[in-house]
């Protein structure tokens, strides 16, 4: 329980240009993400217990759940706005009571309901001595609320939960959430691709066998001696080969401003999607298609 109170929603008091940026209610999020990222594992089930009413921070707790490769699922608790607002209403009569009761106020009065009235509450409400919303406050969470959606990944599954559903569909719901996150038929959840550490066999040389690799492709080309232009056959490996088609007029210093292009391409792991291992071979592979590639756009 992180105890976050219901008024660090409150934007009434705050200045209209201020309101969307409620310092509050971001660090009571932040509290909230940071509880759920310290436990949140594929070996433990987490519930959180909140008002997730912006889609945006569904989205963000969808991806921290994907980055440890666990399921996640919304149960949605579906009410009417008018039934909503009664429960908050009760809930704002009865702490105007304990307050009176409190303060020694209004002493043998009438407490603001009969004794039947606030049965009925205890029985239509079962809210205890939940705190309520302020008003305006109230007003203003359900003007904000982004309703989920089974459309979306980050809303997917969804399970709603009406208000007025007896025992038996909750059950059935209940048996629902549990087979999709701890069932024999969960969903396998993939990392992102972009996310996935990709291989380079050469290890912690890499940056040296990049450059090195490279320098090679430069000085067979310039020991071709194709000054008018021509074909350059460089070799990969078991007899394979590699056509690079030079035009006339390239020198060494096109040749070394292409290839310091290439290697700062490489050097952070932009642009190896097409790549592959990043081994001896397929440097040489990818070097020589960049440059084909850079004389053909370059209009030789």
């Amino acid at each position: 329980m992180l105890s976050i109170p219901r008024s660090v929603y409150d934007l009434s008091s705050m200045p209209a240009h201020a309101r969307s940026a409620n310092a509050a209610e971001k660090d009571a999020r932040a509290a909230v993400y940071g509880a759920v990222k310290r436990v949140l594992g594929d070996g433990d089930i987490v519930i959180l217990d909140g008002l997730n009413y912006i889609k945006g921070w569904r989205y963000q707790l969808h991806c921290e759940a994907k980055a440890v490769r666990t399921v996640s699922c919304v149960v949605q608790i579906g009410c009417s706005v008018e039934r909503a607002r009664g429960v908050n209403e009760r809930r704002l009569r009865r702490r105007s009571r304990r307050i009176e009761e409190e303060g020694g106020e209004k002493e043998g009065q009438e407490s603001g309901v009969t004794r039947g009235e606030e049965g009925e509450e205890e029985d239509e409400g079962g809210e205890d001595d939940a705190e309520p919303y302020e008003k305006e406050n109230w007003e203003n969470l359900v003007f904000r609320y982004e309703e989920p959606n089974p459309m979306t990944r980050w809303d997917s599954p969804l399970f709603p939960l009406i208000w007025e559903d007896g025992p038996e569909e909750t059950a059935r719901i209940f048996d629902l959430v549990w087979e999709s996150i701890a069932g024999g038929n969960r969903k396998v959840v993939k990392p992102n691709k972009a996310t996935i550490q990709r291989n380079r066999d050469v290890g912690a040389d890499y940056l040296y066998v990049l450059d090195r690799e490279t320098q090679d492709v430069v000085k067979k080309i310039l020991e071709a001696g194709v000054s008018e232009g021509g074909a350059v056959r460089i070799a990969i490996e078991d007899g394979k080969e590699e056509t690079v088609d030079v035009p006339a007029g390239v020198g060494l210093a096109r040749l070394q401003r292409l290839r310091r292009a290439f290697v700062g391409l490489n050097r952070g792991g932009i642009g190896l999607e097409g790549v592959g291992n990043m081994e001896v071979r397929g440097i040489r592979v990818s070097f020589s298609g960049y440059l084909n590639d850079t004389f053909e756009r370059e209009g030789r």
